[in-house]
């Protein structure tokens, strides 16, 4: 069973460049960041013409998340009880909940789509936000680890946080800035502390998986490493063909972000609708 996440940046400008990329790569589940659009908005047709249903939690034009797959979604949760709110308080006094998080299980395995808040700058109150939106996901993550031993899990996304000083291109660059500050660190540092393994880098893959569109980052490789698919136990001991896919960045009309995939061993029924092409 083919993985995958990507952060696509407006699902609606960048359909076509999806579905086509799904099914070159012959992916079963992607779990996508960022989809900016509510679901009266989503473009569902060209996902279930390409074999594919879709779940997604998109409040507006902006943040969102969703997944698509051609096997089974169960499961499907939206958000998780201690996400912190942000903004002005809601007339009930209530702080506004965002669209960041998605969870679903596909043939047994567990599976959360992340857009993790970008915290904007240390002095902003989207970064204390931020710190306290990844600490309790941390701490709910604990917990599904010691109710369900046994199920692969694994989250996955766009961290907005770069944990090492080589996934940036020039680590003084980003100095006095958000994704690289030690907090954030700890934040990521946390999950790992919990049990679970960065799919691509125990197996040896490096590289960006994010180029701004400004200044020519993408031609002079300047990019940074932000999204990833930690994984538990129980789903690292499936993981094989872990893959950044680079060359999603060139052309028309990119994502600022590319694909992040795994293969998992796990067994799929064959399914006689599933789509055929050339």
């Amino acid at each position: 069973m083919r993985v995958a996440t990507w952060n696509v940046n407006s699902i609606r400008s960048r359909v076509g460049r999806v579905v086509d990329w799904m099914l070159r790569e012959d992916v079963d589940v992607l779990g996508m960041q960022e989809i900016k659009c509510k679901e009266s908005q989503f473009p569902f047709e060209q996902f279930t013409e390409a074999g594919y249903e879709v779940e997604l939690h998109g409040l507006s034009q902006w943040n969102g998340v969703a997944f698509a797959s051609r096997l089974p979604m169960e499961d499907v949760t939206v958000g998780f009880p201690s996400a912190p709110g942000f903004g002005k308080p809601d007339d009930d006094g209530s702080i506004p909940q965002e669209a960041r998080a998605l969870g679903v299980t596909v043939n047994g395995v567990r599976l959360w789509s992340l857009y993790v808040p970008n915290g904007r700058e240390l002095d902003n109150p989207h970064y204390p936000y931020k710190l306290e939106w990844l600490a309790n996901l941390a701490t709910e993550t604990r917990g599904w680890l010691a109710a369900n031993t046994n199920q692969p899990l694994a989250l996955m996304g766009d961290f907005n946080i770069a944990p090492l000083d080589i996934d940036v291109w020039d680590i003084a660059a980003f100095e006095g800035r958000t994704h690289i500050s030690q907090p954030e660190r700890d934040a990521f540092t946390a999950f790992e502390d919990a049990g679970l393994t960065d799919a691509l880098r125990s197996r040896g893959i490096e590289g960006y998986t994010y180029w701004d569109y400004q200044q020519l980052r993408f031609p002079r490789n300047e990019g940074m490493r932000i999204d990833f698919i930690l994984g538990s136990a129980a789903f690292d001991a499936l993981v094989s063909e872990p893959k950044i896919h680079r060359e999603e960045r060139k052309g028309d009309g990119p994502s600022d972000h590319v694909p992040v995939s795994v293969d998992l061993a796990v067994d799929v029924k064959d399914d006689d609708d599933r789509p055929m092409f050339l």
